[in-house]
Order: C-alpha cells, then sequence, then structure tokens
C-alpha cells in the first residue's frame, strides 16, 4: 500500500472556512472516488493552520485511476473553483509514502 500526505496551510484565521468547504463539497466526492481516508487532521500545535489527511491506495496506479475518475466529475471541478476563489489557502503539498518494512513487520505481530 502507499498512502498520500497531503497538506494544506490555509491563511490564518481560514482554516475553519476551508474545513467548512471541503465538509460540504470535496469530503463526499473523495469518500465516493478515493474510498480508503486513513485520517484527516487540523493542527493544534506546531504549525498552525494546516489540515492533512492521508489516503491510501494499492499502488500508485491505483491512486492514478481513482484521482482521474474524482477529477472527471463536475462537481470536483466545482469545488476547485470555490477553493481557489476563496482565497484560504497560503499552500498545498502531497507526498506519496509507504511503510518501512519494520513497521509492516510490527502492524503484523500486533494481529
Amino acid at each position: 500500500m502507499i498512502v498520500d500526505l497531503r497538506i494544506y496551510t490555509c491563511l490564518p484565521n481560514r482554516m475553519a472556512d476551508f474545513v467548512k468547504l471541503y465538509e460540504e463539497k470535496a469530503w463526499p466526492l473523495q469518500l465516493k472516488y478515493l474510498e480508503n481516508c486513513l485520517g484527516w487532521y487540523t493542527t493544534i500545535e506546531g504549525e498552525l493552520n494546516t489540515v492533512v489527511h492521508l489516503w491510501g491506495y494499492k499502488d500508485q496506479g491505483d491512486r492514478e485511476q481513482r484521482r482521474a475518475a474524482m477529477a472527471a466529475d463536475p462537481a470536483w471541478g466545482a469545488y476547485l473553483k470555490a477553493a481557489a476563489e476563496g482565497g484560504m489557502l497560503i499552500k498545498m503539498e502531497n507526498r506519496i509514502v509507504k511503510e518501512a518494512p519494520h513497521f509492516t513487520a510490527f502492524k503484523a505481530k500486533k494481529g
């Protein structure tokens, strides 16, 4: 499995607006197309105004297929437009990560 780690930095005092927009317009679509949300978080310490979410995929091909299907949905385009027009974000990052072998073994032992 690979994990798409997505990090969004919001303008000060705009994180709640971004979370609300995301919850209303993006969340239902991402659950429909991406399906495997591993976590969705907002920071309370450290670099503030940050949203982090993680999505699990079988492999890179699975990720590309799912994201392409979502991108083809007009509702996704409407969300992206609303997010851009809202002017809430400073920076967006994503990283593709995978489990280190010792962690895979640790999880297997925990059962």
